[in-house]
């Protein structure tokens, strides 16, 4: 059976529940509710007015049984009993702790059930009240994590398409997430396709550095680094390149002393492969 608001008694009383199953299993006193649902322009008989409204939300989803159902009254409030209520906000957080603990191929079936359980809006309905837009804020925030922790499975299993379709959502959803570019990336690299992931981290770092004046963390760069290596492979020149960039950097920031012949030496071919290439670049464009 479905419940409309007016078979609950109104707006209020829908709020009531809703706050309620959000927070299924813990008490949540009257004063709180009352916070939530007037704020400072409660009236004097605000409690006596939502003992009334839990009254008929009694009747509603418990008729018969106002005293054993899911309903409680709990530390001077009130408390839905979660062994008597079935709710997928509390089956989806239920898979996520579960898929914590599995081995990956089992974590990447509960992340992909509890993904496609959440897929519809929490509260869509909801479109005016603060603790709604919290609680949504706080939902899609563990959707993106779940996201990025299915695109981390799936990468792991060999799953490319899956971890790559997953890493975008979540890039898409939280675009300043570099958890979620990492996986990205990540998951292009392990595909093999590192034109792609070369292009995904040049978008994270100019968008990290318009909006957060940062670059990318030690991990992201170092997948960067390891994309850049294998796209050299492919081309003998961009190799040299690439060896030329990474000595002269060493020399700049990594090595210690060396004998200066020898330094010198090494420092000129790498200007000279730099010229070159720069020389062929110029030509070209």
């Amino acid at each position: 059976m479905a419940l409309t608001a007016a078979d609950l008694g109104g707006c209020k009383p829908r709020h009531i529940l809703e706050i309620l199953l959000l927070n299924l299993g813990t008490p949540v006193s009257k004063t709180r509710l009352i916070e939530i649902l007037w704020g400072p322009s409660a009236s004097d008989g605000a409690v006596a007015t939502l003992e009334s409204y839990v009254s008929g939300i009694r009747r509603a989803i418990q008729p018969g049984q106002t005293k054993t159902g899911p309903l409680r009254t709990a530390n001077s409030g009130y408390v839905l009993d979660p062994g008597l209520v079935d709710l997928d906000l509390s089956r989806f957080r239920c898979l996520l702790s579960a898929a914590d603990l599995a081995a990956p191929a089992r974590a990447y079936r509960f992340l992909v059930e509890a993904l496609e359980l959440s897929a519809k809006p929490l509260l869509g309905f909801e479109l005016v009240a603060d603790w709604a837009d919290e609680a949504r804020t706080r939902h899609a925030a563990e959707r993106v994590a779940a996201m990025i922790s299915a695109a981390e499975a799936a990468t792991l299993l060999g799953r490319h398409d899956d971890g790559i379709r997953w890493a975008q959502s979540a890039v898409r959803l939280e675009p300043l997430n570099e958890r979620a570019w990492l996986a990205l990336v990540a998951a292009y690299e392990i595909a093999g396709l590192p034109v792609e992931g070369l292009s995904a981290y040049d978008r994270c770092r100019r968008l990290f550095s318009r909006d957060l004046a940062c670059s990318p963390g030690p991990a992201l760069q170092a997948a960067h680094l390891r994309l850049l290596r294998r796209r050299a492979e492919a081309d003998t020149g961009l190799s040299e390149v690439l060896a030329a960039l990474l000595l002269l950097w060493d020399r700049l920031h990594v090595a210690g002393p060396q004998s200066p012949a020898v330094d010198d030496r090494l420092g000129e071919n790498a200007g000279r492969i730099l010229d070159s290439f720069l020389q062929r670049v110029r030509t070209t464009a």
